[in-house]
């Protein structure tokens, strides 16, 4: 291959890069969206595949997120790689602070019937365990009544964050495949001079 490395990268050097980019965010996050702007499409519909992948990234169904994304992309007629690549928002390092800001909201909005107190996670992935091991459906409806309690408030919670970060995202993505579009016609038409 042309560009193969001639030493492959361990797994802890893998993992290191996914968690860390060796340059630094901004010049990864200036690569995706130069990527993105290279992509077929209008700056809107790009845009809006981007804004559906940050949208479902805050949702609390984790494992789904990359499906969701595309299914809304679909449905708004956005670009489906763009969705992809605004999925990858959601990493290790922001999960922890999504889940907490909208279980936090989808409390507040619920108001009286929202869980408060102290929630026991141990007892509740045990039975999610134990309905795994199992395999019937009564084993899978006791799980997903074990989670209930925290899905409902972080999945009503995700709406309006979600939707804002889509918007934040959607305008920024937006003026960026715009701004760098433009700067490769001005170059194009200097060559040509």
């Amino acid at each position: 291959m042309l560009f193969r490395r001639r030493k492959r990268p361990s797994f802890a050097q893998r993992v290191r890069v996914a968690v860390w980019p060796r340059r630094s965010w901004a010049r990864s996050f200036k690569y995706f969206g130069l990527r993105l702007s290279r992509t077929g499409g209008s700056p809107h519909k790009v845009a809006l595949g981007f804004a559906a992948g940050v949208f479902a990234i805050v949702t609390p169904f984790l494992g789904f997120q990359m499906i969701i994304a595309a299914v809304l992309a679909w449905c708004l007629r956005g670009s489906v790689f763009a969705s992809a690549v605004g999925s990858f928002v959601g990493n290790p390092i922001s999960y922890p602070l999504i889940w907490v800001s909208t279980y936090k909201l989808g409390n507040q909005i619920l108001g009286d019937g929202a869980v408060t107190g102290r929630i026991d996670f141990q007892g509740k992935a045990e039975a999610v365990w134990n309905g795994m091991k199992r395999l019937s459906w009564d084993a899978v409806s006791v799980s997903l009544e074990a989670f209930w309690p925290i899905l409902k408030p972080m999945a009503i919670g995700s709406i309006p964050l979600g939707a804002a970060a889509a918007i934040v995202s959607y305008f920024g993505m937006r003026k960026l495949i715009e701004t760098t579009r433009q700067n490769s016609g001005d170059r194009m038409k200097l060559k040509t001079i």
